[in-house]
């Protein structure tokens, strides 16, 4: 709490009794007559307190002290004077008292009369509220003040009472004016000086202090010796200046931008994988976008699969949704009908992410994939993708798709935006759900109603849940049962790489019901708000905070038409709940075994937090004053208005429901407060608190609307102004708000300059330079003044980790903005002005982002118009724009202002024309602060009013007022000088308008006249306003009028007028003892803005005065010119001062013809005219007699005077029509055209002086070739000016750079063709790209002589739209379609007007007309050629097309060409190229046509369809007929060296000499003269240059033809008639597809030549028909393995062993894979096979593409032709019988580049596959013949890669003829066949040979056991037989038998 007080009278600070209290401080301001020195002693409860000696400082005092004040205690300060009585150098000294000075008390004197003290006393509650105190700040030089402010005194300044009175002060004594002295202390607040602000019950006759400086005087005071780059000067947009800070700024947009649908197209190429884990998989890439989903074709068995398909996906969805959606590319492995296959790795990013990359897009780069369902796996692979957004009109510049060389560097190219590290971890992300507070009624169910009725069971009707999306993902909480508060405490646990690359949470409160879940709410939450990527950043943490959730109106009803804006679509219109909330992060150690692997989202038990954990409970007071309300819409009818005012729930009469609970509201002792819904206006006494004071009035009393025009009514707020409050309880977060505040003012500040600065540029005002010096000044004071205030802030205790954080890194971000700013500073020159204005604007940009503050306090609060109790319309303002704060700078910038707002209508009623009518404008005064603050509530209302307050029982009243009564009113005469309007809106079907103006000022309206058929009105109108009443004192009128709203309609003849646009204006204001003269009268015109919706609709120029009635009545006035009858009378004129000053100017229009004239009424145009017309003046051309035959015009030049302003800028548009006239003398407008700047056309005559008209001298330029390079590296490196001999064969477009980079070799002259020089092109044009983005920009001269060019857009774009003479004007017809409207630019063009203009003041200068052959007809335009029809050979070379949008379902086109030119159509439908997306066309087509009739040429690229139309993909148009005109001489490109024969040839039938002669001769160029030694003269310019050249045989001869054309190519150069002439080049078009306006379909690249009829012959055309791929044969032996790993365990011995083969394919031909035969039961690893593979292939040299013809399915009608790279791919296998075989490794050889192979097996290792780089790579291209060995990798568990076994094969690479001439067999077959392996004997199969395996497998190594088994076997027999026989030998022996 803070008092301040300047010695008031008798009004001691009022300090509520309820505030704990710790310290008491008071600071001092001295100043006195006196000499010597003083120092203050403060006494307060006993103690005492001594401040030093003081010399001018402020000494401050703090008493801690622990119980309440009492309103009687007493403060004591007493001033001392010390004098020095001693001689200097004794001490000693004698106290004098000077005065005491008693506060808290009611009598108080001054004895001394010579001193004023001014002091601020400070109590500090526990909180510590205030901010901490510096003293330094109390001071601002007084000398400041008081310059040049002799008749002010401010004197009284600080002893003027300034806040509120207490009531217990008898009025005499507050009244006692102090004879105080000389003090010129005001009491400064934190920050910047605020005017003092006067106590609203000042007595009438005091005299009003004047709060601002009077302007005139300020003007002249700034004028002097001040910094001219600090002096703003008032900006266009008239309404931005801001004098007085009464008034803050009107919006001028209407409409909330969000929410329209809008087309997106997201295109997606997948191009190949690499390093996909995992063994012989077969990949399928599923590409998903959103809900869509689309897959690519199956590659079999391999890790690196190439598929380079292009798939686009087309959504028509608002934005905010469409970034939200989630691009997933994930790799599945062996997907078919039957199984949707195993996820190898998945990558996610939202659209968002690719839409803020430059140009949309991702190109060429590699996602790494990850397992979602592992992740402690680490990475699973890489996929190289470009992924491209599009939304409407946005062009992307593809970089150009030549030959991309396979080797990439992918860790350098991963897919990830700049500033994300490309090792991202996984993070846990916790959203800690608690509680919400204020839900609205969202029953659906029926039967709960019933039983409400019936039972009056009166349950919560909703049931609340949380649900959270992220990154694809949702999770939600339990369901709370019927509850208004519910109470969660859970936490949504998601799994994401961290950083993620999906950018918001989406955070929606819903209602669970039987039927279908609704949302209540929606919340978005931006990580990049809540983090810092820096190194002084700091990860994701959010609250605990509460966030406010707006939505539709919280009424409910079934079918809610804005159920949308819960979706959080578009701008809520009221607060619909409000949640209590927390984010954090957790980067996870993936390496700790506890992990859970898996991403799926959980739901967990979270710890409750604690009630005071997101602030403090504050009591707020919201007060608003109703000043006007007027422009309310008729439609609404004229039942009682009245206005409501919510601040969340609070306020809310007719569906706040929900009572915020009672233990949060509870103070001490206080009643609860909360209006229920029966509360109605001033309700009974028991509705009051303590205080007395209601606690809210949130509605204006409801009020009969009067009618102020047809269109609008107004509210009779004339003297007496509505007034509303509001209490309402938060948490205390204001800091949160102040900080935004501080920077959306440094912000606003900033933008106010730069418009500025770009208005003076744009007005060519001098110096904007100094004003952005300036501008920049002002940004670093701001930024330095942000820190020390946020510095203050620091201790704070309820504070979260964000905004600590936050406070940080926005202390660190301004702090280095400012210094930026202030380098900046000194850098800013005239030449360098765009580039920092670039910068700066990046500084707002930042600004503005720093500024959303993403935890939110306060919720915003709506204004609702309601009608006869139904919401109309409603206005939401954010809560921080208009909180209070006692420091300025954190005060928001509409707190205590009265601001202008218009209402609008909720949702998407509020979209397109409907919406953009205005439905109420309003003037409101708002303020928002703590209650203990709001003594100042009513300072920054106009002055000269009576607060009106509610009686509260007899005698009492009641504490706001509920109305304010004013007393003072001054009558005005406002004038509105309407000159002109020009680009307006198009309304009517004629494609013109019938356009009137209506003016709104206060509560009056008038219209100007109507004028027809023009979108250029010249009014020309003076309108007066009588009366018009301003309530408030006058000098507040002067410095800042209310705004002036006008509105431009188009009258209809039916109907209601229809809206036009709309714009603001504030007038200049002359009080009536003012003169009416300059500098501010009369008032100068100047141009507004039109704005319809948010998008511009034209600009209006006028001026406005308000001139004040004095009491002489209009007597007074300066006079107006012209009858004053105002009943009727004719219409005023804008006056002579005020109008612009005309002179003479003379128009000169050239008629050449018109185009494309489309029918109109369904009858074809035949005898069409134009007119011209320019500000009443005009002429019209010849008619044509019939424009089927010559749409040409037989006379050529006419002309007309008019007068037009001095000022260029006021020069009113000039309009074309063209009329068709039919028999009978009737006319039909046909279309029109408003130029609406003619400064272009207007004629400068030379000045003789500059550099290229100095004919004086001659300049010699040499043309010599350099020293001859190698040839080679002359393809290669284009050397930009030398043309040299070597070079000049091997040129067209740019140069070919051989796709055959022989080491040494040069290539053979018959290898190259047209087609090596287009790719040596595009190889330049990358390295210039390159060259520019390192910042080496290539000069524009050097980059002109690029040999030939493949210009990556149209040539129109690189040659101004060849409109160097002749003009093309598109005319226009029918409305201009809205948004929401189908009708686009395209459609309503009707035709095309060919001609030109030339304006120039009459007289002309002499020497343009005594120039030689100056003809009198021509005027200006002088040397045209005739228009007469002529015959035309036109050549269109098409090369081929990229990145075509799909037709097919099955994602690709079957694309042919289409060319239609006049009556010619050709449909080049039987060479359609099946299934491609980048076809290459290589055709050319001649095409005979007459100019004018035919000279629109369309190229279009259709789909062929086996059944039905074909479709078009997209078409190009090209004008040929400018092109064939233009100086720039588009006919044939010139190329950069001249030959006869060859690919180079030269294709013009003239030759360069011949060339060079008809352009001197056109240009009165003297010239050419060729001279010895090589060297030619034209005009002052000599060139020098080769003179032989070589013909077919290679014969030398000599020649001028390489002289001319060097001239030519540097005709730029020549002095006067020089201009860049067009070169041989390659142009590429956008494809455009009318159904999909503005979305770019693909590209074509061609050129075009023409050769008139009349002259030779052209050659026959160039071939340029795609290279047809070479038949090679690729011959692999594969002779052995080594090392490989052994799989089987043996069947008996569980020995390790393996069979053998080796299986081997070219890429893209798995179908021919050849396996070897099998090496049985290897045991070392070892294999002998000596087998030979044979693989055909077509082989593109150029590309290093092998091209593969095949049908897609067995379904396919033709075969598709692929191009994929050349790479083999061998493996090595285990053969088994019963089960698959097994894969054990594998190695793929890039044909183009490999490691060269191992001489021996024991020199082959792993470091062959992954160093490649170090190794010296082969071509088998070269090569011919390699042999070797090369290791077989897998990767094991672990996804490393291992070595599992060596290869030694032979690769020999033939021709098709080569092949022929020498055969091989297949296998080790005839011809040339191999001799056998020499294998071990193990090497066979068991069950072929059974003894033999038993012999190996058993003897081999069982043979001693076996040998001691049959042994014992043998003894043991022995024994048996013993023991068996020997019982009968004993009895035979015994028995002697």
């Amino acid at each position: 709490m803070l008092a301040r007080s300047s010695i008031d009278q008798g009004a001691g600070p009022h300090f509520p009794t309820y505030l704990p209290c710790v310290t008491l401080m008071v600071s001092v301001a001295i100043v006195d007559q006196t000499n010597g020195s003083s120092g203050p002693v403060s006494c307060f409860r006993g103690t005492v307190q001594d401040s030093t000696i003081l010399e001018r400082a402020t000494p401050t005092f703090r008493w801690p002290i622990a119980s309440n004040i009492d309103g009687n205690e007493i403060l004591e300060i007493q001033v001392f004077n010390y004098i020095f009585l001693f001689p200097i150098g004794c001490p000693g000294a004698n106290p004098v008292p000077l005065g005491v000075i008693v506060l808290f008390d009611d009598n108080y004197a001054i004895p001394g009369s010579s001193t004023s003290v001014s002091i601020e006393i400070r109590y500090q509650a526990m909180d510590g509220t205030v901010g901490s105190w510096n003293d330094g700040e109390f001071l601002e030089s007084s000398t400041r003040r008081s310059e040049g402010e002799g008749s002010y005194s401010f004197e009284t300044d600080s002893l003027l009472p300034r806040h509120r009175q207490d009531p217990a002060v008898s009025p005499s004594k507050a009244n006692t004016a102090l004879q105080a002295g000389k003090g010129v202390f005001s009491a400064m607040k934190l920050g910047k000086t605020r005017p003092p602000k006067e106590d609203s019950h000042r007595k009438q006759d005091e005299p009003a202090v004047l709060e601002t400086e009077d302007l005139d005087r300020k003007a002249m005071r700034l004028g002097g010796g001040l910094d001219p780059d600090t002096i703003s000067l008032a900006s266009v947009t008239a309404v931005t200046t801001n004098v007085s800070n009464k008034r803050s700024k009107p919006d001028i947009k209407m409409e909330p931008s969000a929410g329209r649908p809008m087309d997106y197209q997201v295109s997606i190429t997948i191009i190949e994988a690499r390093q996909l884990v995992g063994l012989n998989m077969d990949p399928v890439v599923c590409v998903e976008v959103g809900e869509e989903k689309k897959y690519t074709s199956m590659k079999e068995s391999t890790n690196c699969p190439y598929y380079n398909e292009y798939f686009v996906f087309d959504f028509h969805v608002p934005p905010d949704v469409m970034f939200d959606k989630i691009i997933k590319l994930s790799v599945i492995h062996s997907k078919n009908l039957l199984r949707s296959g195993t996820l190898v790795g998945s990558f996610k990013m939202d659209v968002g992410t690719v839409y803020t990359q430059p140009e949309h897009q991702f190109y060429h780069k590699w996602a790494i994939l990850s397992d979602p369902e592992d992740i402690t796996a680490g990475l699973k692979g890489y996929l190289k993708c470009d992924i491209a957004v599009v939304g409407k009109g946005d062009n992307i510049k593809t970089p150009h798709k030549a030959n991309e060389t396979d080797e990439d560097d992918i860790e350098g190219n991963l897919l990830l935006p700049d500033g994300v590290p490309p090792e991202r971890q996984w993070a846990r992300f916790y959203i800690r759900i608690y509680r919400a507070e204020g839900l609205p009624r969202m029953n659906t169910s029926l039967m709960a109603n019933v039983k409400k009725a019936l039972i009056g069971e009166n349950k919560d009707l909703v049931d609340p849940y949380v649900q959270v999306l992220f990154a694809g993902q949702k999770g939600k909480t339990s369901v709370q049962k019927s509850s208004y508060e519910p109470l969660w405490n859970e936490q949504i646990i998601f799994t994401e790489m961290f950083p993620p690359l999906c950018k918001r949470f989406k955070i929606q409160i819903r209602d669970s019901d039987k039927v279908n879940d609704m949302a209540i709410g929606t919340h978005f939450i931006d990580l990049r708000k809540i983090s810092n990527e820096g190194d002084k950043g700091f990860l994701p943490t959010f609250g605990p905070a509460w966030v406010n959730m707006y939505g539709s109106t919280r009424n409910y009803t079934l079918m809610d038409e804005h159920q949308d804006l819960n979706e959080g679509l578009g701008e809520g219109v009221s607060f619909r709940a409000r949640l209590l909330l927390s984010l954090a992060v957790e980067i996870l150690d993936t390496s700790n075994p506890e992990i859970t692997s898996s991403t799926d989202v959980q739901v967990e038990q979270a710890t409750p937090v604690t009630d005071t954990c997101t602030g403090k409970m504050e009591e707020f007071f919201l007060f608003g004053a109703f000043l006007e309300a007027t422009m309310i819409d008729r439609k609404i009818g004229d039942k009682p208005i009245n206005f409501e005012v919510t601040i969340g729930n609070y306020g809310n009469q007719i569906d706040g429901t929900a009572k915020p609970s009672l233990k949060r509201k509870k103070k001490e002792g206080g009643d609860t407060e909360e209006e229920d819904s029966e509360l109605l206006q001033h309700s009974s006494e028991d509705e009051a608190d303590d205080d007395g004071e209601l606690v809210s009035v949130s509605s204006t009393q409801p009020a009969k609307p009067l009618i102020t025009d047809r269109n609008y009514f107004h509210l009779p707020y004339f003297e007496k102004k509505p007034c509303i409050y509001i209490k309402s309880w938060w948490q205390d977060q204001r800091r949160r708000l102040y900080n935004a505040n501080i920077m959306d003012k440094i912000a606003d500040k900033l933008e106010e300059g730069l418009n500025d600065v770009h208005e003076m540029i744009k007005t060519e005002k001098p110096h904007p330079e100094r004003r952005l010096r300036g501008v920049l000044e002002e940004l670093s004071s701001a930024c330095f003044r942000f820190v020390t205030l946020a510095n203050k802030d620091q201790s704070l205790s309820v504070r979260t980790k964000l905004d600590r954080e936050r406070l940080k890194s926005c202390m660190r971000e301004l702090e280095n903005m400012g210094q930026q700013a202030r380098t900046l500073r000194s850098q800013v020159k005239k030449n360098t002005m765009r580039d920092k204005l670039k910068l700066v604007q990046n500084f707002l940009q930042k600004l503005r982002f720093l500024a959303d503050e993403p935890q939110h306090s306060i919720p915003d609060i709506f204004v609702w118009m309601m009608s006869n109790g139904k919401r109309i319309a409603y206005a939401r303002i954010p809560s921080k724009d208009i909180l209070y704060s006692i420091v300025d700078e954190e005060t928001g910038k509409d707190c205590a202002k009265v601001k202008t707002i218009f209402l609008r209508l909720p949702g998407k009623r509020g979209f397109g024309p409907a919406g953009w009518t205005v439905q109420a404008k309003m003037e409101i005064y708002l303020w928002l602060g703590l209650n203990k603050q709001r003594k100042d509530f009513l300072s920054g209302l106009p002055c000269g009013f009576e607060e009106k307050k509610a009686s509260k029982g007899p005698g009492l009243q009641a504490f706001p007022p509920i109305s304010l009564l004013y007393t003072k009113k001054q009558v005005f005469q406002l004038r509105a000088h309407m000159y002109q309007a020009r680009s307006l809106f198009a309304a009517d079907s004629s494609g013109l308008s019938d356009p009137f103006a209506r003016v709104f000022f206060i509560t009056q309206g008038q219209c100007t006249e109507v004028l027809n058929e023009t979108l250029c009105p010249t009014w020309d109108q003076m309108l007066v306003f009588d009366d018009v009443e301003l309530y408030g004192e006058a000098h507040e009128m002067r410095d800042d009028p209310p705004i002036i709203v006008i509105e431009i309609y188009d009258q209809d003849t039916v109907g209601k007028a229809d809206f036009m646009g709309r714009t603001f204006a504030k007038p200049v204001v002359k009080m009536s003892d003012e003169h009416y003269g300059p500098p501010r009268f009369p008032p100068q015109l100047e141009y507004y803005q039109i704005y319809r919706g948010n998008a511009t609709a034209g600009d209006l120029l006028a001026a406005f005065e308000l001139l004040q009635i004095g009491p002489a009545g209009k007597s007074d006035l300066p006079p107006i010119d012209g009858p004053t009858d105002m009943d009727q009378g004719p219409i005023l004129p804008v006056p002579l001062g005020i109008r612009p000053v005309l002179s003479k100017y003379r128009v000169e229009i050239l008629f050449w013809g018109l185009r494309d004239l489309k029918r109109v009424n369904l009858a074809q145009v035949d005898r069409p005219r134009v007119d011209i017309e320019c500000a009443g003046r005009g002429v019209q051309s010849a008619l044509i007699q019939n424009y089927k035959k010559n749409p040409n015009f037989s006379t050529l030049v006419k002309w007309f005077e008019v007068d037009l302003p001095e000022n260029e800028l006021l020069h009113p548009p000039l309009n074309i029509r063209v009329v068709d006239c039919r028999a009978f003398g009737r006319y039909t407008l046909v279309g029109s055209h408003a130029v609406s700047s003619l400064r272009r056309f207007i004629h400068r005559p030379p000045d003789k002086k500059f550099q290229p008209w100095n004919t004086a001298g001659e300049i010699v330029i040499n043309m010599e070739p350099e020293v001859p390079i190698k040839k080679m590296e002359t393809m290669v490196k284009l050397e930009a000016v030398s043309i040299g001999v070597e070079k000049e064969k091997k040129k067209k477009k740019k140069k070919k750079k051989g796709g055959e980079e022989m080491e040494d070799e040069e290539p053979d002259e018959s290898m190259l063709d047209w087609w090596s020089k287009y790719f040596a092109s595009i190889e330049t044009m990358k390295e210039v790209g390159a060259a520019e983005r390192q910042g080496t920009t290539a000069s524009s001269h050097g980059r002109r002589h690029l040999p030939g060019l493949v210009y990556n857009k149209e040539l129109e774009m690189e040659f101004d739209g060849f409109e160097d003479w002749l003009h093309t004007f598109n005319l226009f017809r029918g409305k201009i379609g809205d948004n929401d409207d189908t009708t686009t630019e395209e459609e309503r063009i009707v035709g095309r007007f060919k001609g030109s203009m030339c304006v120039y003041k009459v007289p002309l200068p002499d020497d343009i007309t005594k120039e030689a052959g100056y003809d009198p007809n021509f005027g200006m335009f002088q040397g045209i050629p005739s228009n007469d029809p002529i015959h035309v050979l036109v050549r269109v070379f098409i090369v081929r097309a990229t990145d075509l949008h799909p037709a097919d379902i099955n994602g690709k086109a079957d694309p042919y060409i289409a060319i239609k030119l006049g009556k010619t159509d050709i449909k080049d439908k039987e060479n359609y190229i099946s299934k491609q997306l980048n076809p290459i066309f290589g055709k050319s087509f001649d095409i005979e046509a007459t100019f004018p009739m035919e000279s629109m040429l369309t190229v279009a690229v259709y789909d062929w369809d086996l059944v039905g139309s074909d479709d078009l993909i997209g078409e190009t148009k090209i004008d040929l007929e400018n092109r064939y005109y233009s100086k720039h001489r588009a006919t044939c490109g010139i190329s950069q060296t001249y030959s006869i024969h060859g690919y180079n040839i030269w294709r013009d039938p003239a030759k360069p000499s011949q060339i060079l002669a008809k352009l001197c001769k056109e240009g009165k160029v003297d010239g050419p003269h060729f001279g010895p030694g090589g060297r030619v003269k034209v005009a002052n310019r000599v060139f020098t240059g080769p003179r032989e050249m070589e013909d077919e045989n290679g014969q030398k001869k000599q020649t001028d033809e390489h002289l001319a054309l060097a001239v030519l190519n540097h005709w730029e150069e020549i002095p006067r008639a020089g201009c860049r002439l067009v070169p041989e080049h390659v142009e590429t078009r956008p494809l455009l597809n009318p159904d999909k306006p503005g979305i770019e379909q693909g590209r074509l690249e061609m050129w075009v030549d023409m050769f008139p009829m009349d002259m030779p012959a052209p050659g026959p055309a160039i071939d340029i028909s795609p290279r047809k791929p070479k038949r090679y044969e690729l011959r692999v032996i594969v002779w052995n393995t080594d090392e490989v790993i052994l799989e089987d365990d043996d069947f008996f011995t569980g020995e390790k062993s393996s069979d053998i083969f080796v299986r081997g394919w070219l890429k893209g031909q798995q179908e021919d894979k050849q396996d070897t035969d099998v090496h049985y039961h290897s045991l070392t690893g070892e294999g002998n096979f000596n087998w030979r593979y044979i693989f055909p292939f077509d082989y593109l040299m150029a590309e290093e593409k092998i091209v593969i013809s095949k049908k897609e399915s067995m379904f396919s009608w033709d075969e598709t032709e692929y191009k994929i790279p050349a790479r083999l791919t061998l493996q090595v296998w285990d053969a088994d019988h019963f089960s698959a075989d097994d894969f054990l490794g594998a190695i793929e050889l890039d044909l183009n580049r490999f490691p060269r192979g191992a001489k021996t097996a024991k020199q082959c290792s792993l470091e062959m596959v992954t160093q490649e780089g170090d190794l010296p790579l082969v071509s088998i291209f070269k090569q011919k013949r390699v042999k070797g060995w090369w290791p077989f990798v897998a990767r094991d568990e672990n996804d490393e890669l291992e070595l599992t076994g060596k290869v030694e094969a032979e690769l020999h690479l033939l021709t098709a003829e080569e092949a022929e001439k020498s055969p091989a067999g297949l296998a080790r077959n005839e011809p040339d066949p191999l001799e056998k392996p020499n294998r071990p004997d193990t090497s066979f199969i068991w069950f072929l040979n059974p003894l033999k395996s038993v012999r190996y497998f058993i003897w081999h190594t069982y043979r001693w056991l076996l040998l001691k088994i049959l042994l014992l076997f043998l003894s043991l027999l022995l024994a048996g037989l013993f023991l068996y026989s020997l019982p009968g030998y004993l009895v035979k022996k015994l028995l002697r038998a």
